[in-house]
């Protein structure tokens, strides 16, 4: 009986998987930024500056700090920084002065716009090596995932 032996990946664990293909997209974005003059974000500045450009500008501080497993406080120095550096503006809300609207400037929007262009272009060849079938299948993974990870999280 003749075996195929396995693909590369198939040795592979999923955590590293995961963490290596993270990495693609965050390599492809920050040369992107880089070479458009946007060099100064700092590590986790993408998330926010792409979260406000994909609608979650009323996300909670505490919840963008959840998500990037940092403390509301080093949450609070990265908008600093962004704010400091001219990507982001940050105004009390007209509703409620106890809290703060954080907004993207032009500056932000144009990081954001090659952000983007930079995950389009990975997502595009993405498609083309794995197709239709092969994307919902990932993501009905990584959905799966996340499920676990929340019930996990509920459950301790």
């Amino acid at each position: 009986m003749n075996r195929e032996s396995p693909t590369w990946y198939e040795e592979i664990v999923v955590p590293a998987l995961l963490r290596h293909a993270r990495g693609t997209y965050a390599s492809a974005m920050r040369r992107a930024l880089d070479e458009a003059g946007y060099d100064d974000i700092p590590e986790n500045g993408l998330y926010i500056i792409g979260g406000l450009a994909m609608g979650a500008g009323d996300a909670p501080l505490g919840l963008m700090a959840q998500q990037l497993r940092i403390t509301k406080q080093a949450a609070g120095q990265l908008v600093d920084t962004l704010v400091m550096r001219g990507y982001l503006t940050r105004e009390g809300d007209p509703d409620d002065r106890r809290k703060l609207v954080i907004t993207l400037t032009d500056r932000g929007r144009g990081a954001a716009e090659v952000q983007g262009a930079a995950r389009d272009r990975i997502d595009t060849e993405l498609h083309a090596r794995i197709g239709d079938s092969g994307i919902r299948a990932l993501k009905r993974g990584l959905a799966a995932l996340m499920e676990i990870g929340r019930q996990e999280k509920t459950s301790t």
